[in-house]
């Protein structure tokens, strides 16, 4: 079975730079809780997908995660441009980004290769003071930064984010222009027969199961929220015996498959933001 550690616990942010993170459209994702991972449903989900097509192949047909899901469970813009651009590995190009985008930079001991370590990133952050648009401007984007790491591309290692984000970032009044929902790579790098562990974003895949496959959901804690990833956040604490579900019981559980869409008996649309909508 495949291992998919997840999640770490949110950050939280400054009130003060509220109306900041929404002008990034970083504003609703900011307010996703801790949901806790269900290994078995997302192992039993990446038996069912094939990477060719890109959709989980189940006894009634193809389905996959939509730009809606990405929009209402995660609360993140899904039509901008694509999240995309060089890769490089150099440090000093690492460095030189840091000092440009924060004014200081990482030492080669706060880094993990090509990602920067998440104690570094929360430091600058929580030392920071938001005397001007800069350091506010400063402020957000480490936050950004962190939330990449805890609710879109989570790695691994659980401790860095890749710096390859950084770019994205540069222009403030743009960060809300791209299309920051993604799952694609996890899921195909996962579905190979060699691959022992699963990275991406595990929010969105768990909210996308269980709103459009409700039966296979642990009880809901709080059903007027947004994100609807919320409607999970903390799901241990009143359903204990889900947790303990296996392979088996999803594997025959997607048998029964029914789909379910975004009806108004099922999310009240009163919660979704008008920008959401839009």
């Amino acid at each position: 079975m495949l291992t998919c550690d997840h999640p770490l616990s949110p950050d939280r942010y400054n009130d003060r730079v509220e109306d900041h993170l929404r002008v990034t459209e970083f504003y609703h994702a900011s307010q996703i809780g801790v949901v806790q991972n269900q290994k078995a449903l997302v192992n039993a989900l990446i038996e069912r997908w094939h990477p060719n097509t890109h959709t989980f192949h189940l006894p009634i047909g193809e389905c996959a995660v939509t730009l809606e899901d990405v929009a209402l469970i995660l609360g993140l813009p899904t039509d901008g441009l694509p999240v995309t651009g060089m890769t490089m590995s150099s440090f000093s190009a690492l460095e030189a980004e840091c000092l440009l985008q924060f004014g200081v930079a990482p030492r080669k001991s706060e880094c993990r290769g090509c990602c920067i370590k998440l104690t570094w990133l929360r430091e600058l952050k929580e030392n920071m003071q938001l005397t001007n648009e800069l350091s506010i401007q400063r402020y957000v984007k480490c936050h950004i930064m962190l939330l990449i790491r805890t609710i879109l591309f989570g790695d691994k290692s659980g401790a860095g984010v890749h710096w390859k984000f950084l770019p994205l970032l540069r222009d403030f009044a743009s960060i809300g222009h791209y299309s920051w929902g993604h799952l694609y790579r996890g899921l195909c790098r996962a579905s190979r027969y060699n691959c022992k562990e699963i990275d991406g974003p595990i929010t969105l895949l768990l909210g996308w199961a269980w709103i459009r496959l409700p039966y296979l959901s642990p009880l809901p804690r709080e059903l007027h929220s947004f994100p609807l990833a919320n409607r999970w956040r903390n799901w241990e604490r009143g359903d204990r015996k889900y947790r303990y579900l296996n392979l088996a019981h999803f594997r025959k559980a997607f048998d029964e498959f029914l789909w379910v869409a975004y009806a108004v008996d099922r999310v009240d649309p009163n919660i979704i933001p008008p920008e959401i909508y839009m």
